[in-house]
């Protein structure tokens, strides 16, 4: 392995996005050159990347001192596994275990039923397994997909989580195919069973065709609102940040109920295809309009559709679907309404024709943050 292969497997390793084939190579190299105990730990994140550091100048000053000689990458490796027996075996020096790799802030991530993390590559080739080893499923691209025929017999939950400014796609065991808008998660069971209903748990927005099966109900929990159907299409959106939970239907029917309301009654509204309900989750109230479904289902395409909605949630639309954070000065506008068709234009076009048709200024400070005068 050479020095530059050497690296980018170790910084692969490090921000979370190495491959289970990079990191057996990896793996390999170290147990080669060293017989380092990997059950050593770091005290925390800055004693970790100090070593880091220093290992790193030691690989640079053996580099230079045996340059030219065939010795030279027996004491780099040499030097090197040590970080690597630690950084696989890596874990907190406290009472609760920790991840052996730090997450990304934006990566898809995949929940196991052990509360282990696994991250999910756009286009990459993951293999779901249960504690086994037995193959749940697999991901086909920017699908994930799980089988029917797994063999699982009791309810065992998986968490799907997308960051902002993403979008992934699921394919449950019953053939419903979810797609999770950013910033959103869906936990599920890895094989709904027999005799039962089934629940997922969604935080966030998701588009949903849900496979037809009129002996076991699909039911969508948001909190304190349950969404139910027997196959149908709809859009979910329940953000934590947002007042309002809303379901808008595209084909078939679903129902609304909460158990939140004045009365300790059962709040319940029926929408229809071309419907939004929309659901209080501070009092509890429902009630539902029609509307052209377009317009909230436009996301999966791209794009950003804004009919008389506050600033203040245009802003948050525009920070998951672009991943960045704005900082609003110009409080008068918070709570002033607007319409705005979007593409797949970045987002700093966005921001122009919005100060072209408004008279916005704006600043942008990085490729994170923006400032609204």
């Amino acid at each position: 392995m050479r020095e530059h292969e050497f690296r980018e497997l170790l910084e692969k390793h490090l921000n979370g996005s190495i491959s289970e084939e990079e990191k057996s190579i990896l793996e390999e190299f170290s147990n080669k050159v060293s017989s380092v105990n990997k059950d050593l730990p770091f005290k925390n994140e800055s004693d970790k990347k100090d070593v880091q550091d220093s290992l790193w100048e030691e690989i640079k000053v053996q580099s230079n001192l045996k340059k030219g000689k065939t010795s030279t990458w027996r004491l780099i490796a040499a030097s090197a596994a040590i970080f690597i027996g630690m950084a696989l075996g890596y874990n907190y020096i406290n009472t609760t275990p920790a991840p052996s790799y730090i997450i990304p802030d934006n990566a898809i991530t995949l929940e196991l039923e052990d509360g282990s993390l696994q991250i999910i590559e756009e286009n990459g080739t993951v293999k779901v397994t249960d504690k086994t080893g037995a193959i749940l499923g697999r991901q086909n691209g920017n699908q994930l997909v799980y089988s029917e025929n797994s063999g699982v017999e009791k309810i065992v939950f998986n968490t799907l989580t997308v960051p902002f400014g993403r979008k992934f796609e699921l394919k449950l065991s019953d053939g419903t195919m979810a797609t999770l808008n950013s910033g959103s998660s869906l936990k599920y069971p890895v094989k709904f069973l027999e005799g039962q209903d089934r629940t997922v748990f969604i935080s966030g927005e998701a588009y949903l065709n849900v496979a037809k099966d009129s002996a076991h109900p699909f039911i969508v929990n948001a909190g304190k609102l349950n969404v139910q159907v027997l196959g149908t299409q709809f859009n979910i959106s329940s953000y934590p940040e947002d007042a309002t939970t809303e379901v808008v239907l595209v084909e078939g029917s679903v129902s609304m109920s909460s158990s939140l309301s004045d009365n300790d009654g059962q709040n319940k509204i029926l929408l229809e295809p071309g419907f939004k309900g929309s659901f209080d989750r501070i009092d509890g109230e429902m009630d539902k309009n029609q509307v052209v479904t377009d317009m909230y289902t436009s996301w999966m395409n791209g794009e950003l559709i804004f009919r008389d909605m506050t600033f203040e949630n245009i802003i948050k639309r525009l920070e998951r679907h672009y991943n960045v954070s704005i900082v609003n000065k110009n409080k008068v506008l918070s709570l002033k309404k607007f319409n705005a068709n979007f593409g797949n234009q970045p987002i700093e076009k966005v921001l122009e024709e919005l100060k072209f048709n408004y008279g916005l200024d704006f600043e942008i400070i990085d490729d994170n943050q923006i400032v609204i005068e």
